[in-house]
């Protein structure tokens, strides 16, 4: 049974918050859809909400959310003004839906669009928008598992272009011991600190991003 960060009540909350946010980053700022995901990726905000922070979840608009990940991440001041909005825009959507699967799924950010990109979300909404979200949580649930059927160890040496035996030269730690993690036959979750430190610095990660859930 998942243990989610905070109350489904505070999730509705959540969702309308970065609903608003991407509605208003895109639609009224102009912003690439991409570089405000990654802005708000970087920004403690997006952790905070994670973790259920009322400050965030429960106590700031999208606008002021908007704001406070520009001013954090570009030091850059906003006064963006409240309009009306009449209708839901598809944007407003994305922010909304991915809300609700982080809190349902307590995956992070970082790992929702690390998996699905912004293009396809903006292709689920124009059969989902108007569905139950609990469509939406399956197909971002195979489309996760789907992702990240390899093991996060894998997934980093890959991107770094490293072979296992020179992640095994470089790090120190046995190239036996790479091959099983990445294997699973071997529980990298158990492995010391140290091994798990060793290889985190070669991958330029931190030691999370090895642990698998």
């Amino acid at each position: 049974m998942t243990i989610h960060a905070y109350q489904e009540m505070y999730a509705y909350r959540a969702q309308s918050a970065l609903g608003d946010a991407f509605d208003y980053a895109i639609n009224v700022l102009k912003m690439q859809p991409n570089d405000f995901i990654t802005l708000f990726l970087v920004s403690s905000i997006s952790k905070s909400m994670e973790v259920g922070e009322p400050k965030y979840v429960t106590g700031k608009s999208g606008i002021e959310i908007l704001v406070d990940v520009i001013y954090e991440t570009t030091g850059k001041e906003f006064e963006i003004e409240a309009e009306d909005r009449f209708f839901r825009t598809r944007e407003y959507w994305i922010g909304w839906a991915v809300a609700y699967y982080q809190w349902y799924s307590n995956r992070s950010y970082s790992e929702i669009f690390e998996a699905v990109s912004f293009e396809e979300l903006q292709n689920m909404y124009y059969t989902l928008h108007e569905a139950d979200i609990t469509k939406f949580v399956e197909i971002m649930d195979s489309l996760l598992k789907e992702y990240f059927h390899e093991t996060n160890l894998k997934r980093r040496r890959v991107r770094c272009k490293l072979s296992q035996s020179k992640l095994a030269e470089l790090s120190g730690v046995s190239l036996r011991s790479i091959q099983m993690y990445e294997q699973r036959n071997k529980d990298i979750n158990k492995a010391s600190a140290d091994k798990l430190y060793r290889i985190a610095k070669i991958l330029n990660c931190k030691i999370e991003d090895l642990i698998e859930k």
